[in-house]
């Protein structure tokens, strides 16, 4: 078992100011040292444009670019290199896993990554100039893996598959833009109709309203549908699918064979984050072992966290937090049945 923990970063201002101050953060850090040891082994393949980048971001989440200028002063790096390690537009991720499950009352996620890629930052940032606050675990630090917003709106997402990329914006700043900018579900599913995708992923998204809907979203065509259950496929496009599924038919038969057990969030919380129950993951050398469990409320507006499986998981009522209660915690500890290095930690 590999102990492993996640920085609780807390921020009320402006975006500028949330990305220099984060700037300062992982400057020197083992994030940034193993980010530029990656890309001295391999060449990235794909090129950003600066003003490109800039006049998409102004157009669907401006704020984002706001925070992209501060960890560039903060950093002291070249802006295409900010928009490489960090912008979230036409660049590319790695294959994943992933599962959801939710109710009328709640989301509960299994993020399913490689250690590696793992930047352990989980963070509360309630912006003053524009955009919703937002509760959830950061991915190449303006990202959010899941998460959700001051109006109750919850978002995580799943991995289908990288082929035939187009020109567009990637999972984890997608989600950002989601809980950034969207007031409800509606919103969201215009949003995602909108901007353009870099890959294929299921975007799954709850609010008070208590209803799931699930997007699936790729270069060509985005669809609606509504299912309690998601995992690593399509269900409508199912010509984009990978061509080997028994990982992800697995998982989601697992969830839907214990979904009348689900009678509360913690049940389905265990369901989730126990070993034994079929959806947590040990896959890491796969890029698809369990690393979190994610659970959100959006009525109590409350968000679960726990690293790692067999766990109980961290409560933070992030109702409280946006009437200014600060969290004394400063980090989430948990343990992962791995011997990978962790992006923050190795």
């Amino acid at each position: 078992m590999k102990q492993i923990y996640s920085e609780i970063i807390q921020f009320r201002g402006s975006h500028y100011d949330f990305g220099y101050i984060q700037g300062k953060q992982i400057r020197g850090s083992l994030v940034v040292k193993n980010r530029k040891r990656a890309w001295k082994l391999r060449r990235p393949r794909f090129t950003v444009n600066t003003a490109e980048t800039k006049n998409i971001l102004m157009k669907f989440a401006p704020g984002i670019w706001e925070e992209l200028e501060g960890l560039h002063d903060a950093l002291e790096e070249p802006m295409e290199e900010i928009l490489r390690d960090f912008g979230g537009y036409r660049i590319e991720t790695e294959p994943s896993g992933c599962s959801v499950f939710t109710d009328k009352n709640y989301m509960v996620r299994n993020y399913d990554y490689h250690p590696k890629t793992y930047e352990g930052r989980y963070s509360f940032f309630q912006p003053s100039d524009v955009g919703f606050a937002v509760i959830g675990p950061q991915q190449r630090v303006t990202g959010r893996m899941d998460g959700m917003n001051e109006k109750g709106l919850v978002m995580g997402y799943n991995s289908i598959h990288r082929k035939k990329p187009g020109d567009g914006f990637i999972c984890h700043m997608i989600g950002r833009m989601i809980l950034e900018t969207c007031t409800n579900v509606e919103d969201a599913l215009s949003l995602l109709k909108e901007i353009p995708h870099r890959h294929s992923f299921s975007y799954i998204l709850l609010d008070k309203k208590e209803e799931t809907y699930i997007v699936e979203a790729s270069p060509r065509s985005v669809e609606v549908r509504q299912s309690r259950a998601c995992t690593n496929h399509f269900e409508i496009q199912k010509d984009e699918n990978k061509r080997f599924l028994d990982d992800s038919f697995s998982r989601l038969n697992a969830m839907i064979n214990q979904k009348d057990q689900a009678t509360d969030v913690y049940k389905a919380f265990r369901i989730m984050n126990d070993t034994d129950k079929g959806v947590f993951s040990k896959e890491y050398k796969n890029w698809a072992g369990t690393i979190h469990t994610s659970a959100y409320l959006p009525k109590e507006k409350k968000a679960w966290f726990a690293l790692g499986g067999n766990q109980e998981p961290i409560i933070f009522d992030f109702d409280e937090w946006l009437q200014g209660v600060d969290i004394l915690t400063e980090r989430i500890h948990g343990q992962v049945d791995t011997n990978l290095k962790f992006a923050h930690m190795d």
